[in-house]
């Protein structure tokens, strides 16, 4: 089997010959300490997947990275990023969304642009506060911008039968006006403007349909992921009812647009305990979700239980389990050999490897990992 074939069999718990081997990465602090501990210099990205498998023991040839195709749904213009007051251990800057926030002075601005590495950060204003900010704010949003799809990506219209895996991705509702509101100021417009919260759902819900469009004119990809992000430990950060209420309509809308161009997974990114969420998603026609973090309660064998094959997962290997080695790491792999044996998931990480996972417990794991996949 090609990748594809590979990671699509997987998914829809089909046969595949072998399940995808994707353990997952750490972020520049990580890096950092794997290149001490003997990460050789300079290997970067999808290399330290292929260094960490090699160091376990695996000799087979792994899939290199498939091409991107290249798709922006961010805002144009974008704001300033830039810093506006330093103080003697923080600084205070404004980010390329146009939200005020304190971080560290270990990083820079260029830090809040990408996920470079694990950044706290305290809120202290948001673009949208108003009515008025948010009729500014739209105008950043215009689908039909020629920039936000690249010229080279005419060529996947040349794949045809492709050997590689391909998807494409958006911000949920949910993430999008958090993005734009922050979350407790989100959170108190659900009830202080309600109208405003559905307006600017609506508003997204259209602009993702118009970039959608233009895509599926293009290709079909073969995932259209959604990230949301909107669970805390142990509970949704909205509702179940309101989520039906607010959020719904606009995934099964998405659903059904993507179901009817042929893109054969639809998948949901969401942090923290998902089990209250799930049933929802499923109601919106996904059929993917990811990176089920075990600290956030989440229990891959009980969601199998529950949902059987509705729903195929990704991720769910606990971090903190990684981070201890050993026959930690051993007995939290044979806690999901049950799912893994299953089909309809593929096991990594469940979110991005903290940088006290060391380089050789890192490894250990990515060769036990290789062997219940079927990679050595």
């Amino acid at each position: 089997m090609n990748e594809r074939e590979r990671s699509l069999a997987t998914q829809l718990f089909g046969e595949p010959d072998r399940i995808p081997f994707t353990p997952g990465g750490g972020r520049e602090s990580t890096r950092a300490n794997w290149h001490k501990q003997g990460l050789p210099e300079g290997a970067i990205g999808y290399e330290i997947t292929k260094e960490a498998y090699r160091r376990a023991g695996g000799t087979m040839e792994l899939p290199e990275p498939a091409p991107r195709f290249s798709l922006s749904s961010r805002m144009s213009p974008t704001y300033k990023a830039e810093v506006l007051e330093l103080k003697e251990n923080s600084q205070i800057v404004r980010d390329w969304k146009g939200n005020v926030c304190e971080i560290g002075l270990e990083f820079d601005v260029s830090y809040l642009e990408s996920a470079v590495d694990f950044v706290t950060r305290r809120w202290i204003k948001c673009p949208v506060e108003s009515r008025g900010d948010w009729l500014d704010m739209k105008k950043r949003y215009v689908a039909s911008d020629s920039s936000r799809i690249a010229e080279d990506s005419d060529k996947f219209r040349e794949f045809g039968e492709r050997d590689f895996y391909s998807g494409i991705g958006f911000n949920g509702p949910y993430w999008q006006l958090r993005e734009w509101c922050g979350f407790e100021g989100l959170s108190m417009m659900f009830y202080d403007d309600p109208a405003l919260v559905r307006e600017m759902i609506e508003f997204w819900e259209e602009y993702v349909s118009a970039l959608l469009d233009r895509v599926f004119e293009i290709y079909t990809p073969d995932e259209v992921h959604i990230s949301e992000d909107m669970a805390y430990k142990g509970f949704s950060m909205l509702s179940p009812a309101m989520t039906r209420d607010f959020l719904l309509p606009t995934w099964r809308r998405w659903g059904e647009k993507i179901n009817t161009a042929g893109v054969p997974i639809y998948s949901m990114d969401s942090d923290g305990f998902i089990g209250e969420l799930i049933p929802i998603w499923l109601d919106a026609g996904f059929n993917a979700c990811d990176p089920i973090e075990v600290a956030a309660g989440n229990d891959i064998r009980e969601f199998r239980g529950k949902f059987g094959h509705e729903m195929a997962y990704r991720g769910g290997v606990d971090k903190r389990e990684m981070a201890k080695g050993g026959v930690h790491i051993e007995r939290e792999m044979e806690r999901l050999k049950p799912v893994i044996d299953d089909g309809g998931y593929i096991p990594g990480c469940d979110h991005g490897v903290p940088s006290d996972v060391s380089w050789p417990n890192f490894v250990h794991y990515c060769g036990i990992l290789a062997r219940m996949t079927g990679w050595m």
